[in-house]
């Protein structure tokens, strides 16, 4: 079960994210009236797709997925999220509604601010604008990228381009233990569990990758590299 608290000032936050300098005293002491801290257990839903968005996301630790729920039980993981993330959707500046579903991978801990104080903000706010706009931006041209390597590259290029999304962007490291299941490899580059598992192995047989339960290493970038340009 959740747990629900309200901690210190946003001013005081060491978990502040830079976004949020842009604000002025008078609208940071408004977001910080409305907005409240919840801790998620790992598995748990944050934010169901088809729901009400009632209020932004500030992800301050933990790790969680982003995903749409597609037909017959299958899903599409957008992205991996951290902390020092916020998250929205879409639906922020359309229907007010959450377009995608958002889960906790390990315990995550949040900063949940009314969706309606946060678009106010916005509105009234062109630095603060610009910079969301620049984001939202940023997430769609992720989002770009990914539908068209799905589509266009055969399954061993997707799942050497998942693991470079897991070193360089989520651990920074070549050396890594992601928080995800093979069933959550496989969501994120559109093919079964099966094939996900084989397509490891194989990686590990040409000694391209070690994998060891649930930890990765790169062992030859250059050889994944060229899987990911050519798969």
């Amino acid at each position: 079960m959740a747990e629900i608290t309200k901690n210190l000032r946003c001013d005081r936050c060491c978990f502040k994210q830079e976004i949020f300098t842009l604000l002025s005293d008078e609208e940071m002491d408004r977001i910080n009236q409305n907005r409240y801290e919840v801790n998620f257990k790992s598995h748990e839903t944050i934010f169901k797709q088809g729901a009400a968005l009632t209020h932004i996301a500030c992800i301050t630790s933990g790790f969680g997925k982003i995903y749409i729920e597609g037909f017959n039980n299958k899903n599409l993981i957008l992205r991996i999220f951290k902390e020092n993330e916020f998250i929205g959707g879409p639906g922020m500046y359309t229907d007010f509604m959450m377009h995608y579903t958002v889960s906790a991978l390990t315990d995550v801990s949040t900063c949940f601010i009314d969706a309606r104080v946060f678009y106010d903000t916005v509105k009234n706010n062109s630095a603060f604008a610009l910079q969301m706009l620049g984001h939202i931006n940023r997430m769609g041209i992720q989002n770009f990228n990914k539908f068209i390597n799905l589509t266009q590259k055969h399954m061993h290029g997707r799942i050497a381009d998942a693991i470079f999304y897991l070193a360089d962007r989520i651990h920074e490291s070549d050396d890594f233990e992601p928080p995800i299941s093979r069933q959550d490899l496989a969501d994120m580059t559109a093919m079964t569990k099966e094939s996900a598992i084989r397509i490891l192995k194989d990686l590990k047989d040409n000694q391209t990758i070690s994998v060891e339960g649930n930890h990765f290493r790169i062992l030859n970038r250059a050889a994944l590299e060229k899987i990911s340009r050519t798969g």
